[in-house]
């Protein structure tokens, strides 16, 4: 790339920085993530995803991601456990369509759809027993089979009894048994599906079973099922292309469902919206996906979240699109190994696409950044900071600089080596005390530079 061009991509790299300084959705910048499904675990709220290709111009994804946070604002990518290939039996292409994970007894449940060899939608299972993985295929052939058998969404209820719902303008749902990877007593369409009273009011829509349009109702596809007090929760886009997202409610896992409307526009720049709501430390939120990133659109869509308020009686309000996103409900301790491939934000960086524990951020260009909010720093400044940086392609640096990217970064460490794990004194005109968001600017020439594997600072 020629200096001068690299130079303006640098200078625009600053000014992204200035227009979404406030911004946090969508949520994950290193790759697109579709049909975010939200699952807590002890003080942890893990986000399985769905995977749109960078070079997609139709639905193109071959494998599913997972992250985590403790506080909302910062994720951390755990890795790409699951892919088609996962499968043996399966069409080994793009094919990976919405998931949903579940833990149980000390196993992971990845619940996903994809297509047999025959390119027949399915159903399958894999299992493991930490949500990154391993993941093995849990029975060895799909768990459900039928024409657009897809989205799957999965519960235990309070009583123990686990149920799974899923499917695409129809709507299926069966008990499983305590494996987990099997139907107790099969599976069936859920009762009242074609009634308006029951999924919304009806419109023309293309069927595809048939091949015709017919009047159809407005559930449309992507079930979440959850429960709260004695009430259950149906969650779905809806209306046709483009969807919405409405609701449905029933007294009991089996109903009777009854409609209760809008709680979610059309998705910006996106013919599709999917996820589901979760309570998380004593927060309820809605999470979604859009096509708000840059190349973004309806075959590139991005995990997004919003908070909201449970009415009274029960019922959702409706919920708006922010750019903001939801607000921090923790802090990050920066005294502590701190992953690379935790942040609120970034330009221009990727993550690896292994499964496994170890990850790193790649692709890394002169002017990229990341952002990492709420880095509480304590009562006393820092002494020192110490990174470490893996295969080493190129020399640069990486500053560090607090609240925004300025002239005068308080740490500044250069890579000169292969792979490299340095500590350099941390240089201040004012203490670093007290809560911050922190910047981290990778600088260099014209080619690609290093991965970042991890950062600490030191007392």
């Amino acid at each position: 790339m020629k200096p001068i061009m690299k130079k303006a991509l640098f200078s625009s790299a600053f000014a992204f920085v200035s227009a979404i300084c406030f911004a946090q959705n969508p949520i994950i910048n290193t790759s697109y993530t579709p049909d975010p499904a939200p699952f807590v675990h002890g003080n942890k709220l893990y986000l399985f995803t769905g995977h749109d290709e960078d070079d997609a111009t139709y639905f193109k994804m071959n494998d599913w991601q997972v992250f985590s946070t403790e506080d909302m604002v910062n994720w951390t990518y755990l890795g790409t456990p699951i892919s088609t290939e996962t499968f043996k039996w399966a069409y080994h292409g793009d094919r990976a369509w919405a998931a949903q994970a579940i833990e149980r007894n000390g196993k992971w449940y990845w619940y996903v759809c994809l297509n047999d060899a025959n390119k027949k939608d399915v159903l399958a299972v894999a299992v493991a027993d930490d949500p990154q993985g391993p993941y093995v295929d849990a029975i060895g052939a799909p768990l459900a089979t039928g024409f657009a058998f897809i989205d799957p969404t999965v519960m235990i209820d309070k009583d123990g009894r686990a149920y799974l719902f899923w499917g695409n303008k129809g709507l299926w749902y069966g008990e499983l048994n305590d494996d987990m990877i099997s139907f107790k007593d099969g599976f069936k369409e859920v009762p009242g599906f074609h009634d308006p009273k029951c999924f919304g009011p009806q419109k023309m829509k293309m069927n595809w079973a048939k091949g015709k349009e017919e009047l159809m109702v407005g559930f449309e596809e992507g079930p979440w099922v959850s429960r709260r007090s004695d009430l259950y929760y149906l969650t779905y886009p809806s209306g046709g292309v483009p969807e919405h997202m409405a609701y449905s409610t029933a007294p009991t896992i089996n109903g009777p469902w009854t409609y209760r409307g809008r709680i979610m526009d059309e998705a910006n720049n996106s013919f599709t919206i999917h996820g589901g709501e979760v309570t998380f430390k004593g927060h309820n939120y809605m999470f979604y996906h859009n096509g708000s990133l840059p190349n973004g659109g309806g075959f590139h869509r991005s995990a997004s979240v919003e908070e909201f308020t449970y009415n009274p009686d029960g019922t959702i309000p409706f919920i708006p699109f922010t750019k903001e996103g939801v607000s921090p409900i923790g802090t990050l301790d920066p005294y502590q190994r701190i992953e690379g491939e935790t942040m609120a934000d970034s330009w221009g960086v990727k993550t690896d696409r292994l499964a496994g524990k170890d990850h790193y951020v790649r692709k890394i260009d002169n002017g990229d950044w990341i952002k990492i909010r709420e880095v509480d720093f304590g009562t006393s400044s820092p002494a020192s900071v110490t990174v470490q940086t893996l295969n080493f392609l190129n020399p640069g640096t990486i500053e560090f600089y607090l609240n925004s990217i300025g002239d005068n970064p308080f740490a500044k460490v250069e890579i000169n080596g292969k792979e490299s794990t340095q500590t350099v004194k941390i240089k201040s005109r004012r203490p670093i005390t007290g809560k911050h968001d922190v910047y981290i600017l990778f600088r260099g020439g014209d080619e690609q530079l290093f991965d970042f594997d991890w950062w600490k600072m030191n007392r």
